[in-house]
């Protein structure tokens, strides 16, 4: 069986709610396992031991926020170790001009280095899921 571990940062709520949607979807795929865990209880093993990683994280000028920051800076220390693992990245934001667009790829920079795959959609969302305050229907 597969795991796929979403950790997340959310002050208001609303990127909680974004990652326990991505939970409702991760749950959806047969073989797969989905843990769920706020960042503050997020350790170096937990990302060692996922097949797949999922970071949230709210909206702070355009990049990630401190605690999730902090994750990753930590993670040089299983530098070479997540390689072949998929990733993922979303964020919620207070606004359109928000920077939304700018806080994935700050994570999925990180990935990368990491040697994490990630997949874009050339469809819709092209980096990850993007929300506005609170998830809505279409989220």
């Amino acid at each position: 069986m597969s795991t796929v571990l979403i950790v997340y940062d959310s002050r208001t709520g609303n990127t909680e709610r974004a990652a326990e949607l991505m939970a409702e979807g991760v749950r959806e795929v047969e073989g797969v396992k989905c843990i769920v865990k706020r960042v503050d209880d997020a350790s170096l093993d937990d990302l060692l031991n996922a097949d797949g990683i999922i970071i949230g994280s709210p909206t702070y000028y355009g990049l990630m926020s401190a605690k999730i920051k902090r994750l990753i800076d930590d993670s040089v220390e299983i530098h070479g170790r997540l390689e072949g693992k998929i990733g993922a990245a979303f964020t919620s934001s207070g606004g359109n001009s928000s920077r939304a667009e700018t806080t994935i790829p700050s994570i999925l920079k990180a990935f990368l280095i990491h040697g994490i795959i990630i997949q874009g959609d050339p469809h819709s969302q092209h980096y990850g899921l993007a929300v506005i305050g609170a998830p809505n229907e279409r989220d």
